[in-house]
């Protein structure tokens, strides 16, 4: 093994692991499986140091976020269902959803702006802010298993990718690329899931007034 890469290793393994881990916690998302929680919350944990060290402020933050979401989904996900014992279903976000999300997302976007560019030297303020406060929100909707969140995630971990390139996160880089790959299996998957459960219940309606 090359001495250089034994070098890059040491310093950079912490991201290495955490690329592997977002890499199983995306896979057990589009699974739906409740692995997804407890993964991911040590990935985020794992790149609170990676971004402090980046000086990606806003996703450092994010990352604190997504501990505490993370412990948010897993119950949710396990609770969730009003009917005993059944797991939480895919749904499709509600459309009085629509305007507070994007409410929520604007303004938490221009919060993170102001306070990046005021009192941080981070070195892409704007982009930082609006990819950290979509994140917010699309992780919100994946704790509600709205299968939207996934389209949030395309943009999101495409963008992302071209910023981790332009800082030298070369782990991290390639995670998001196949981020964005897997973010567009999973909104086919979970869409598919929906609509599955979705005439299945239009069936039983039916059925049921027959």
């Amino acid at each position: 093994m090359p001495e250089e890469f034994i070098i890059w290793l040491g310093k950079n393994y912490v991201e290495l692991l955490g690329a592997l881990l977002g890499l199983t916690y995306i896979f057990f998302s589009i699974r739906q499986s409740i692995f997804t929680w407890p993964v991911g919350l040590l990935t985020s944990a794992l790149y609170v140091y990676v971004f402090l060290s980046a000086k990606f402020y806003a996703d450092m933050l994010l990352q604190v976020y997504y501990v505490a979401i993370s412990i948010y989904g897993w119950y949710h996900w396990m609770k969730g269902n009003p009917v005993k014992n059944a797991d939480l279903e895919v749904s499709k976000m509600p459309r009085s959803y629509y305007l507070p999300v994007l409410g929520v997302s604007v303004l938490l976007s221009l919060f993170l702006i102001f306070g990046l560019k005021n009192y941080t030297d981070s070195p892409v303020p704007i982009a930082d802010s609006i990819t950290t406060a979509l994140s917010i929100v699309a992780t919100w909707m994946l704790a509600r298993k709205y299968f939207e969140h996934w389209m949030i995630w395309i943009f999101v971990d495409f963008f992302s990718a071209g910023l981790y390139v332009w800082k030298g996160l070369w782990p991290t880089a390639v995670l998001f690329v196949v981020y964005t790959v897997m973010a567009v299996l999973g909104y086919i998957s979970w869409k598919k899931d929906w609509t599955r459960l979705n005439n299945d219940k239009l069936k039983l309606s039916a059925e049921a007034v027959s």
